[in-house]
């Protein structure tokens, strides 16, 4: 059952958006009249590279700016409110999780299973219970095999929106990859699995080799996982307006990868509100940024 899952979460949506074609978009907005047309331009090689710099000063700079204020507030505000309540939350969860059967614990079986110089080796993994299955949407291969299949679509129907989804997809990943794990070195905090005191220790700027050998003393805050997601999610949503499931499926299934990294420890929930906000607003102003409008001729 949970390989069924797991297939179906990150398998057919790379299949079902790699199939879409800028031709749909085009009949939807000639339905409707005095909306400007989109057009998506050919992204130039190693795009998702060069666009980084100038996206991300942009992104920051479009951040701060007085008008976007009260979102910084309500990103503060949140994260307050439930790190006040984040071992209640922490410990109410995994006691449900416990009473309704849920393992917290991360369990995989072996994709494929090879023989190199006498020794078995283990080529991908499937996971053998239900928190797995969703914790693991999360990681950095779900948004990986989506560019990968808008690529491979893309150049095979010459669409130029898929092309640009998959550069804008590792170019959000490249960054939100860098700029969270900066800002986990930031701030040093104990995972729930780690925790040696409630609500979890903060040890900002941890030696380097303090981080990379025992990450989980500090990388907690804010969540990685969700941030890479929900900016996947709103990427593809923006270029595929017309498909409406996209954001609604995509953000639910953010929450329940949110709730499975709270009953195996990975996070607490005051790591969301700061993950979500960097996710959808990196995927927003990226997306939006490579856009091209006009009004058609009536």
């Amino acid at each position: 059952m949970n390989r069924i899952i797991f297939f179906l979460l990150c398998i057919i949506p790379m299949v079902a958006t790699a199939q879409l074609s800028t031709d749909s978009l085009i009949q939807v907005q000639q339905a409707r009249k005095n909306v400007p047309d989109i057009i998506f331009e050919k992204p130039k090689h190693f795009a998702f590279l060069t666009n980084i710099p100038p996206d991300a000063a942009g992104y920051v700079k479009q951040s701060v700016a007085r008008k976007n204020l009260y979102k910084i507030g309500i990103v503060a505000g949140s994260t307050l409110l439930l790190y006040l309540l984040d071992q209640e939350i922490t410990d109410g969860f995994q006691r449900l999780c416990q009473q309704v059967s849920i393992s917290s614990e991360q369990r995989y079986n072996a994709l494929i299973k090879i023989k190199l110089g006498g020794k078995e080796t283990t080529i991908g993994k499937i996971p053998r219970n239900i928190n797995t299955a969703f914790y693991n949407i999360g990681q950095g291969s779900t948004p990986m095999l989506l560019a990968a299949g808008f690529f491979i679509g893309g150049k095979i129907k010459r669409d130029n929106r898929a092309l640009q989804t998959a550069s804008q997809l590792t170019q959000a990943f490249i960054t939100l990859g860098a700029g969270t794990q900066l800002m986990k070195f930031s701030t040093g905090r104990e995972t729930p699995s780690s925790a040696s005191q409630a609500r979890g220790a903060w040890r900002p700027f941890p030696s380097f080799s303090d981080f990379q050998s025992d990450k989980s003393r500090f990388d907690a805050f804010p969540s990685g996982h969700l941030a890479t997601f929900v900016s996947m999610v709103t990427i593809i949503g923006e270029n595929y307006p017309e498909k409406k499931w996209i954001k609604p499926v995509g953000f639910g299934l953010s929450a329940l990868c949110s709730l499975a990294m709270i009953n195996n420890g990975v996070h607490w929930a005051s790591d969301y509100p700061l993950g979500f906000a960097l996710g959808y607003g990196t995927g927003k102003f990226i997306s939006k940024k490579h856009k091209k409008f006009y009004m058609p001729s009536l």
